[in-house]
């Protein structure tokens, strides 16, 4: 019996390690421990390009000395430009010691954050590496005419397919990387959205003058959630048909007062505010992800994320496949709406059903009463959750036996 609580003592204490796990590794450490990588360290922290490498679980980052740092702060470019160019040195995918020198045919090509961002255009944002004669590896952005401009000098830290940090010789960079880039309070929203198939959105935004809102909270971080031009359509004449406040609130409820990245999105279960959220009013939706998917709740509608239109940490912009709608302008819009024509034998579940031409045509099935409980404890269940919950219960009563 004791070898069997000391047996489920040890399991607990693993199991906790496990779940303390959820931040594996810590670029702005990793590189502290070396003085020579120091002004690299600090512009990685300085654009937030840090915070997005410790978020994502496998990562290859191309460092460069404070010498070869000197080449691109000697131009005197933004901040917003150096972040373009060091999005070229964190590779998207894990790059060891040993894979660089076992690499297919000599040679490939992978994405870095400057071009899975959708900061870049075309495959500007991809780098070469290349296994060359004599044991030597060498790196170059694709778009800058394939050159192999820098040269791989050691590893300084790895973690096998979660994290790898290269000593390279050279600063990657490219005329794209290198082109004026304005900050985000200096971009337009609506022209941004309108560019990338949202102006149906974007002419929502504006006429509700909602846009102002969305522009002046950019500069403290913003999430966008833009439907599609085709879900707007479908959903235009039941926004008409709303009061001009449920208008401008349904707007709002798009967008989140903070930078959430894909891979923060993805991390994570649970309801959160939105531009919408005042007071009483919650307008709140609970994030829901299952492997790369990630689904947005609203208890009236589930809409799905199907890309990244921007990513210009603070603001980023998502397309959703449809209109996000709350369940406080469901309910008012329910309750207003002129009574059905039904007999008097009807169920009232049949009567509110009829009720529902408003802006809850895709509402599911869900009962309101019950969905609205949960929420407001801002409870979330997972499956792993529930796993882990049943293992140390488990140990426990091992314990107490």
């Amino acid at each position: 019996m004791a070898y069997l609580r000391r047996a489920a003592a040890a399991l607990i204490i693993i199991m906790f390690q496990l779940l303390s796990l959820s931040n594996a590794h810590n670029i702005t450490k990793i590189l502290a421990k070396n003085p020579d990588f120091s002004t690299f360290n600090h512009y990685l922290s300085a654009t937030h390009l840090a915070d997005e490498i410790n978020r994502r679980q496998t990562i290859t980052v191309l460092a460069v000395d404070n010498s070869a740092m000197n080449s691109i702060l000697s131009k005197g470019y933004s901040l917003y430009t150096i972040r373009n160019i060091l999005s070229l040195h964190v590779l998207v995918d894990y790059f060891g010691a040993k894979k660089l020198h076992q690499i297919t045919d000599g040679s490939t090509s992978t994405a870095s954050m400057f071009q899975s961002t959708g900061s870049a255009t075309g495959t500007s944002g991809y780098v070469n590496i290349t296994d060359i004669k004599g044991g030597k590896v060498a790196f170059g952005v694709q778009d800058d005419d394939s050159q192999l401009t820098a040269r791989y000098i050691k590893s300084i830290f790895e973690k096998a397919y979660n994290i790898s940090v290269l000593h390279i010789s050279q600063v990657l960079t490219s005329p794209e990387a290198e082109a004026p880039t304005a900050s985000p309070s200096d971009l337009i929203l609506t022209t941004i959205l309108e560019k990338q198939g949202c102006k149906a959105f974007s002419d929502m935004l504006k006429t509700t003058g909602a846009d102002k809102t969305f522009q002046d909270t950019v500069d403290g971080g913003l999430t966008v959630f833009c439907p599609s031009d085709s879900a707007v359509g479908k959903f235009a004449p039941k926004f008409k048909a709303l009061s001009a406040a449920n208008k401008t609130a349904l707007v709002l409820y798009h967008g989140m007062p903070v930078y959430q990245s894909l891979q923060m999105l993805r991390s994570g279960n649970g309801a959160v505010n939105t531009l919408a959220t005042e007071g009483n009013n919650k307008f709140d939706f609970t994030v829901q992800n299952d492997g790369e998917e990630v689904t947005l709740e609203t208890d009236v509608v589930t809409a799905k994320l199907t890309g990244t239109l921007k990513d210009q940490e603070p603001l980023i912009i998502y397309k959703i496949d449809k209109v996000l709608l709350p369940r406080e302008i469901y309910k008012a819009v329910k309750a207003s709406a002129p009574a059905p024509k039904s007999s008097k034998h009807k169920p009232k579940n049949a009567e509110a059903d009829e009720d529902a031409d408003g802006p809850s045509a895709d509402a599911p099935s869900d009962d309101d009463g019950e969905v609205a409980d949960d929420k407001n404890g801002a409870v979330t269940v997972t499956r792993n959750n529930v796993l882990v919950t049943a293992i140390v219960g488990l140990c426990f009563g091992v314990w107490l036996m």
